[in-house]
């Protein structure tokens, strides 16, 4: 379903050109979840952005090939390109509040997609939404309809988040450290909720993090990146316990003794 084909983004907003993607493949089938994981500066947001074509076209330069059911992501016009996205790949960032929009209430903002690629009315785009505030597991679906971001808890949030990005029922879901921010508790439960709508609803899953625990829960296959490389990659059991890079067994290293008992 998706092929990312050697891909290189180059930033030019600098007097000297800086590479922070080299050579970057991902092969992702439908219904998968994949992860990538890496510290910070390692590309990995970069890399997601570019499949979510959310990357300016301005200063940088980005060469290789994004396909996406046979269209090249990379080079296509500004206006294929929007038919795709929140559509068929939406994407969930880590800290919805910098993400939604803090004078429109809940309701309209998850239902934008659906006003954009679809020709329901608004009373059929408001039932969808309802709908899909109840498939994220949020309390009292009409109370939050109507609420303003503000008023509401980190992980409701994240969950309104989680609702406007599959609204329209993309194929790939695009989660970017969507549960760092998060307690413990709550970033269980976004982690079940992600695993549920994976296998109920079966969109394909990009999942990326610094936390190699939380791909662990959730992933089945990971791809380990380090300073605009992958490094390692493969089934996230066996690079788990035979890891083969030096920086793969120190990102191992590095989870808390708890949660390694917890992930034995």
């Amino acid at each position: 379903m998706l092929d990312v084909i050697d891909l290189n983004i180059e930033f030019h907003d600098h007097i000297t050109p800086e590479t922070v993607v080299y050579d970057f493949d991902l092969h992702l089938e439908e219904g998968e979840i994949v992860g990538i994981v890496g510290e910070s500066g390692s590309g990995k947001s970069m890399s997601a952005l570019a499949i979510a074509g959310l990357l300016s076209r301005k200063h940088m330069k980005k060469r290789g090939q994004i396909l996406f059911d046979g269209v090249d992501l990379l080079s296509c016009s500004r206006e294929t390109l929007r038919k795709y996205q929140g559509n068929d790949i939406s994407m969930v960032f880590q800290e919805p509040m910098t993400s939604l929009n803090p004078v429109k209430k809940i309701g309209w903002q998850v239902g934008e997609s659906l006003r954009l690629h679809t020709s329901l009315n608004e009373d059929e785009i408001r039932g969808k939404v309802l709908k899909m505030l109840k498939e994220v597991e949020l309390p009292d679906p009409e109370a939050v309809f109507d609420k303003y971001p503000h008023e509401l808890s980190g992980g409701m949030r994240q969950r309104v988040m989680i609702a406007a990005a599959l609204i329209c029922a993309p194929k790939i879901l695009i989660a970017d450290e969507p549960t760092t921010a998060l307690d413990v508790t709550v970033q269980a439960q976004i982690i079940s909720l992600l695993k549920r709508i994976n296998k109920e609803t079966g969109t394909a899953i990009l999942f990326i993090s610094h936390d190699l625990s939380v791909i662990k829960k959730l992933c089945g296959r990971v791809l380990v990146m380090y300073q605009g490389r992958i490094v390692e990659s493969g089934d996230v059991n066996e690079v788990f316990s035979n890891p083969a890079k030096e920086y793969t067994k120190k990102l191992i290293k590095a989870i808390p003794k708890m949660e390694k008992l917890t992930l034995a």
